[in-house]
């Protein structure tokens, strides 16, 4: 944001006026037109039609675009309303005169300055929806707004507000580099008439800004020999919605009022809004020159959430924009941690069996019921809607704590931190007995109890930061239940914005693993993930805890749940994530963009995104816009890279599969099995990473794949050279060559509906068939490997899916290479009857580390090593890259390997089942990791430097040496190598109950 010294003399009447030459022919055709009509009296009609033209105030735009009969309809609808204003003796007029093709609109209507309308048609919440959210490169409306300065009659004071919208007609779409910043190509040809040489100044700079940035860029003039203020304010299209009603919201609460209205679309994907901007005459408020800023201020804030459900309290002035929005983030708190499992839950876990499955399958049904059904998300924002004063006092108490004070700023204390002043500040102990005192019932206390649980638990936001894309918390993650989450989180983030929610937890301070987007099908879909997103992060972080066993990094994970009506905002969504994460690891340096905040951690912090679900085309942008942020650690703040960024691309190098292949091929080596002969069924098809590649490094016969367009079935086996094809081309099963199946084989897509089988069976949905597919009869094999799959697709409600009417289990093998694809309990009922089944966390494995390895890369070498041995340009693979892929690869294989050998043989020797055997390896490993940094051992320098010289790859060693790593790589990451390679190479060799002197001969 940049802003013009006020009083600054600058040209800043930014458009030429519309003049219509032949408006007064046109004033003679309308008269004649409502004379011929006969509705208003003969000697009424030149006064009315001439009050029309005249006095009104009405822009020409108006007259220039209309035709003769629309003008003549519109007059005749004011006299009619001036007559029933009269009848009614009523003082003002309300008049809703609109127009809507394909190629714009025009609206006319009744406006009172500095007023927010609480009913009527809304019409700029319908110009956001139907015009200006829509906007596309492909197909963009500008629009021009001006308030008419007359009134409607000598008797009425009512004024009127127009809105043209038009289609825009760029001179360019299709721009060549260098391009998005000629203002006489990417612009529309109407804006190049009409706009002043000072515009196209301003709107070049600003739109250069934004090119550059994530979020808005918000500059203000003023205007030359008056008080009016002009604000322009650009960001990308398709990165915000609803922001142009909004905005008036927001001026309307410090009583401002706009006389013109702009929105410019350009075909480079960018939007700028410009905004003329009055203080309401008489108006009690703070002078324009000082709320001008608040606006400015608060702008960015409605960027990231135009609109929330508490919105009318901000409309009416009963809450700032601070306080609903601080209101809207303690509803999705609420939604997602209020504690509703009460003592009874906690009393009837201490007497069950956490042995018995079943017995824990159905503590957890209790737990998602209680969760559910106790506090629905209605329920919670009705109970807030309730008590704006208890919003008020809580959001008091927040900003106290995170609020950058005027002490810390050069400007004067702004209107905010001035009503922050105003209202006395209550003690946590206080403000607490004020709730209990203003609510009614224990179930409303417990809903604002959460605020006061959400304001102690934030250490760091950028709720306040000038500029931001979208809502970010760092919390103390210590208020979550043990009861619920037993393993204690290290560190957790929220963040929010229009198109979505998300979270990043992770369990050390050194993590690593994958973003994810969560996607719905419909409402009730969204419904579901929302309900168990946190639990589903928090699940695919344990378990990547436990996954992480070889490496430095503990577990984490993102999640990036998408709003139901933004299933198209992933790229948009992903990005304001990762910016509102950066916000809070690089320290603001940037006065007015972004600057330092408020940070109770105090203590900085590296998080390490990688790619999964829905982003793994997402690393490349990540990596760099961290460069471009400023962030020392960019090298390595992404994982899954392309190569031309230094990065190992798991899908490329089959990194995942290598290492759940060696279960597979572990199986078959102990068994004495072939594996041409045997039959395997895998979900995740062609077209993912872990599918592809088990496709293509197999040489078993696959007579089943379940992707997301169907399922594919051939119980003679699936042609291979067919499906290698859609392997290699990344294809999914909708594209197989279906002449290539079998007579009994089949291939039934998600949209399909009334599908005969060869044997004679009605499939009534390809949608439910396919989502239900590994549960069907036809699912049987003697090799099952989930490739991909919702989190819990086989649980104790359902794994008895999975036999044979006589009770025999329709697969012999289960390797899973999905997350959480099974849940425990349907792992344990599995095992005990003859399965043999590899969980998650030690068959997937293989990702991790090569990404934790790419890490270990970008962090030893400096900036230009890094581009000379581990950047691939222009098809040259540096020698040393190859090398290294091929050692990454070599070290997947032996973990896996060696982690496989120590289940197998501790499986025979315990006769325990191998997923809680996998649990207690992964625990075993990661306790004695945490054990061995804190010993003494670490302080023996000659024995640390014999492990580190064993545990770091020796390609890395022989081209830095050892010392140069260890000066150049953190000592917290060093560290955490000594522990993990000790740890693990012990455990993976004396197993999970190893003797006491076991760790002295291991030494």
């Amino acid at each position: 944001m940049s802003l013009a010294v006020p009083g600054a003399p600058r040209a800043t009447d930014g458009y030429t006026n519309n003049v219509f030459a032949g408006k007064l022919e046109q004033q003679t055709q309308v008269a004649t037109v409502l004379a011929d009509k006969g509705f208003i009296p003969p000697e009424l009609v030149a006064n009315e039609v001439e009050w029309f033209y005249q006095n009104l105030g009405i822009d020409d735009m108006y007259f220039q675009v209309e035709t003769v009969d629309t003008i003549a309809q519109h007059v005749l609808a004011l006299y009619g309303a001036k007559i029933m204003a009269f009848v009614k003796n009523e003082k003002e007029l309300e008049i809703n005169l609109e127009r809507e093709t394909e190629d714009g609109a025009i609206y006319i209507h009744t406006s009172r300055p500095g007023v927010t309308a609480q009913s009527g048609p809304q019409y700029e919440k319908r110009i956001d929806a139907s015009f200006l959210d829509a906007s596309s490169t492909a197909k963009s409306f500008r629009l021009e707004s001006f308030r008419a300065q007359g009134a409607m009659s000598s008797a009425i004071a009512t004024q009127l507000r127009c809105y043209f919208i038009r289609k825009c007609n760029f001179v360019k779409t299709e721009l060549a580099p260098g391009e998005e910043t000629d203002m006489q190509l990417i612009s529309d040809t109407d804006f190049l008439q009409k706009a002043t040489a000072n515009t196209m100044e301003i709107y070049l700079s600003v739109i250069k800004q934004v090119l550059v940035r994530t979020g808005p860029v918000i500059e203000m003039f003023d205007v030359p020999g008056s008080r009016e203020k002009r604000l322009v304010i650009g960001y990308r299209q398709k990165t915000t919605q609803s922001f142009f009603a909004a905005l008036s919201d927001l001026y309307h609460f410090y009583e401002l009022y706009s006389t013109r209205k702009y929105v410019e679309q350009f075909s480079n994907g960018v939007t700028i809004i410009c905004l003329y901007l009055n203080q309401v005459p008489g108006s009690a408020a703070p002078p324009i020159e000082n709320s001008i800023f608040q606006v400015i201020k608060e702008a960015s804030l409605i960027y990231c959430l135009p609109t929330t459900p508490l919105q009318s309290y901000f409309q009416t002035g009963q809450l700032s924009v601070q306080e609903v929005i601080y209101g809207y983030v303690g509803w999705i708190f609420a939604q997602h941690f209020l504690n509703r499992l009460g003592n009874e839950y906690v009393a009837l876990q201490s007497v069950l069996d956490p042995n018995n499955a079943n017995q824990s399958e159905v503590l957890t049904k209790i737990k998602k019921r209680l969760r559910t059904d106790t506090f629905t998300r209605d329920y919670i924002l009705d109970i807030i809607k309730l008590y704006p004063e208890l919003i008020k006092l809580c959001y008091l108490n927040f900003a106290m704590a995170h609020y950058v004070s005027p002490s810390r700023s050069d400007l004067p204390p702004s209107l905010s931190f001035q009503r922050l002043q105003s209202i006395p500040t209550l003690t946590e102990a206080e403000l607490l007995d004020k709730i209990k005192k203003t609510v009614s019932n224990n179930h409303e206390l417990m809903i604002f109890e959460s605020y006061l649980t959400f304001n102690k638990h934030v250490l760091k936001t950028n709720f306040y930061q000038p500029t931001k894309v979208a809502l970010s918390f760092r919390m103390n993650p210590a208020f979550l239940p043990a009861v619920e989450y037993p393993q204690p989180l290290f560190g957790m983030f929220l963040v929010i914005s229009s198109e979505f929610r998300g979270f990043h937890l992770r369990f050390r301070d050194i993590a690593r693993g994958g973003i994810r987007i969560v996607r719905s099908r419909n409402r009730e879909a969204y419904s579901i993930n929302l309900r168990s997103l946190f639990d589903e992060n928090y699940g695919l972080a344990n378990t990547q805890q436990r996954k992480n066993k070889d490496i430095p990094e503990g577990g984490s994970k993102g999640t990036i749940l998408l709003d139901y009506t933004q299933q198209d905002k992933a790229r948009v969504s992903f990005e304001k994530y990762v910016d509102a994460m950066l916000d809070l690891l690089i320290p603001g340096e940037s006065p007015g963009i972004k600057e330092r905040i408020v940070d109770l951690y105090g203590r900085p912090e590296i998080l390490f995104f990688g790619p999964d679900e829905g982003t793994a085309d997402y690393m490349d942008w990540a990596s760099q816009y961290a460069r471009k942020r400023g962030a020392p650690f960019w090298k390595a703040f992404t994982t899954g890279k392309s190569q031309s960024l230094g990065g190992i691309p798991h899908d490329t190098f089959g990194m995942t599969t290598r290492s759940v292949h060696q279960y597979v091929v572990g199986i078959y080596r102990k068994l004495g099995i072939k594996e041409e002969t045997v039959t395997k069924i895998q979900t995740g098809g062609p077209d993912g990473d872990l599918g592809s590649n088990e496709i293509k490094i197999s040489k078993d016969k696959t007579i089943a794949i379940v992707d997301g367009s169907g399922v594919l079935y051939d119980p003679e086996g699936i042609d291979r050279e067919e499906i290698f094809r859609l392997a290699s081309t990344r294809r999914m099963v909708n594209n197989f060559d279906v002449a290539k199946l079998g007579k009994k084989g089949f291939r039934i897509l998600v949209d399909e509906t009334n599908v005969v089988l060869p044997d004679g069976t009605v499939v009534d949905s390809g949608l439910k068939f396919r989502n239900e597919f590994h549960l069907h009869p036809l699912s049987s094999a003697d090799l099952f490997v989930p490739c991909g799959g919702r989190p819990e697709s086989v649980d104790l409600t359902n794994v008895s899916t999975l036999y044979t009417p006589d009770g025999t289990p329709r697969f012999k093998y289960i390797v899973e290479g999905a997350n959480l694809f099974f849940t425990q309990e349907a792992r344990l009922k599995l095992e005990k009857s003859g399965v043999v089944v590899f969980k998650d966390a030690s068959a997937n494995k293989g990702g991790v580390t090569s990404s934790s390895l790419e890490v270990l890369a970008a962090l030893a070498f400096t900036d230009d090593e890094f581009h000379e041995h581990m950047q691939v340009h222009g098809g040259r693979v540096p020698a040393f890259y190859a090398d290294y892929v091929r050692a990454v690869q070599a070290v997947i294989e032996r973990n896996a390997e060696l982690e496989f050998e120590c289940l197998w043989r501790e499986g025979l020797r315990t006769g325990r089942a191998r997923s809680l055997l996998s649990d207690e390896l992964s625990l075993g490993i990661v306790r004695l990791n945490e054990e061995l940094q804190g010993t003494t051992l670490w302080d023996n320098v000659p024995l640390r430097r014999l492990i580190l010289q064993e545990a770091l790859p020796a390609l890395l060693v022989e081209k830095l040496g050892l010392d140069t790593l260890l000066k150049r790589i953190p000592e917290s990451y060093i560290r955490a190598i000594f522990g993990s390679y000790l740890a693990s190479r012990f455990i993976y060799k004396y197993g999970t109950e190893p003797s006491q002197f076991a760790f002295f001969e291991f030494l």
